[in-house]
């Protein structure tokens, strides 16, 4: 054992795996490991070869570079409900010394109470917390530890399109072979609903087959907005039944639907909640991203599974913030007939958003798809181009790129969305983010303004 790395600072040390040279840089040491090292021993894990791009990293940057106003990202810019951040402050300034230590692996008690008492009602039966409730790190751990806690290497999973960008990739980490099935429009003309797109019955029964122990379905959906149908659901469920399928189902927007429009959670329907895992997110109920709590509930012998992956990944997450999660929870819940009630409010609150937006792009000629819910809006830029980047990307890459760099807007490619062999169905859309100050709308509706007439 060395006494200090100090005392060898500029020596040569030998390992067994290679030589290390140690340089000082005050006041802590770095281990430098020379150029004898292995590249090749040492590279990427097969396993994630493949997965090394992200399109939030690639646009947030540009973003930023480009001083863009960016309605790319989905997070919002105003602060969560005043109960909340009150909750957590409250939380923080108490004198009990456990909520700043480890809580439950498996949830913080009041947290995943709270989530038993809001869910219940919805799926139709009794949840228990201890049993049938986890907490993860945001709707993304909880789709990780839902996918690595199920799959095995061959195992099939159906993904439908488009999809949130990290089902594919944690599908294929985890072994899985993953089946697409997009969702197309009714007709082959222009499409302005998100209703519009719906899937093929017998298109999506061709994807089943015995190796199938997945469908991934995600309703709200992002990017398109679309909330499925009673008998859409019902469909699906039937199919799960009939080969013996898992339905994971990613509901992180369910509080936000439209008028005409209502969230039905899958895991209620006759025979759904012995084969449905949902996940939820804090971030997206309380606008609260950067909080990055999910969680999923399902029946006991499916959560053992995401519960044994959990505790081997995360262990647990931030006591304080599930604590003031849970708060929130508890006062909507005593409130949820009321106008007042967050759940209401908020969707209330983006409707005018989303059709001010929605509107602005008509002005400028592009064709949005109004979305049921979420907070995301596609729109048609056929009619418009980009210059070729030389990058050989799907042309909604290219177009986000240009109007990033030139119109200072920033949007993300919906494509990203899509399988390799689908993305075509995307190029001529982007997709705009609305959850957004109007101020900050009114910004986006002066730059489309100035483009139209730059035109």
């Amino acid at each position: 054992m060395l006494r200090s790395l100090t005392q060898v600072v500029g020596q040569v040390v030998r390992s067994g795996l290679a030589e290390v040279r140690l340089i000082k840089h005050a006041p802590v040491t770095s281990v430098v490991i020379c150029k004898n090292m292995s590249s090749a021993k040492f590279g990427l894990s097969k396993k994630l070869i493949g997965t090394e791009k992200n399109i939030w990293v690639e646009f947030g940057k540009l973003a930023t570079e480009c001083k863009a106003l960016n309605l790319g990202q989905g997070f919002p810019d105003f602060k969560p409900p005043e109960h909340v951040l009150e909750a957590l402050e409250t939380c923080a300034r108490s004198g009990n010394f456990s909520l700043s230590q480890y809580t439950r692996s498996y949830g913080h008690p009041r947290l995943v109470n709270a989530l038993a008492k809001v869910n219940s009602p919805l799926i139709g039966r009794e949840i228990d917390p201890m049993t049938q409730v986890l907490v993860s790190v945001g709707a993304y751990g909880a789709l990780f530890c839902t996918i690595q806690g199920l799959l095995n290497p061959g195992d099939e999973v159906i993904i439908i399109e488009p999809f949130f960008d990290c089902y594919e990739p944690m599908v294929r980490v985890a072994g899985g072979t993953p089946r697409f099935v997009a969702l197309k429009p009714k007709s082959s003309g222009e499409s302005s609903s998100s209703g519009d797109f719906t899937l093929d019955p017998k298109e999506l029964e061709s994807q089943f087959n015995e190796k199938t122990k997945l469908i991934i379905l995600n309703t709200p959906n992002n990017p398109l907005g679309k909330v499925f149908l009673r008998e859409e659901l019902e469909m699906v469920a039937a199919l799960c039944k009939k080969y013996d399928v898992v339905c994971v189902a990613d509901e992180v927007y369910e509080w936000m639907t439209y008028p005409g429009h209502k969230h039905i959670k899958i895991a209620s329907l006759p025979g759904m909640w012995e084969r449905t895992l949902t996940i939820g997110s804090a971030g997206k109920t309380f606008s609260a991203t950067g909080w990055k709590l999910g969680w999923t509930v399902g029946p006991e012998h499916l959560m053992s599974t995401v519960m044994t992956m959990h505790v081997n990944c995360n262990y647990t997450c931030p006591t304080i913030l599930q604590e003031a999660v849970a708060i929130g929870f508890e006062k909507e819940l005593s409130r949820l007939d009321s106008p007042d009630c967050y759940f209401r409010a908020l969707p209330a609150e983006l409707l005018p958003k989303r059709d001010m937006l929605a509107k602005t792009l008509k002005e400028l000629g592009m064709t949005p798809i109004i979305p049921e819910g979420g907070y995301f809006i596609m729109t048609d830029v056929s009619k418009f181009s980009a210059p070729d980047d030389g990058s050989g990307d799907p042309k909604d890459f290219q177009f986000v790129r240009w109007m990033t760099r030139e119109k200072k807007l920033a949007a993300i490619p919906p494509s990203a969305f899509y399988s390799k062999e689908h993305k075509f169905m995307a190029e001529k859309y982007i997709r705009f983010c609305f959850i957004k100050e109007d101020s900050t709308l009114e910004k986006a509706a002066k730059i489309l303004q100035e483009w139209k007439a730059s035109l």
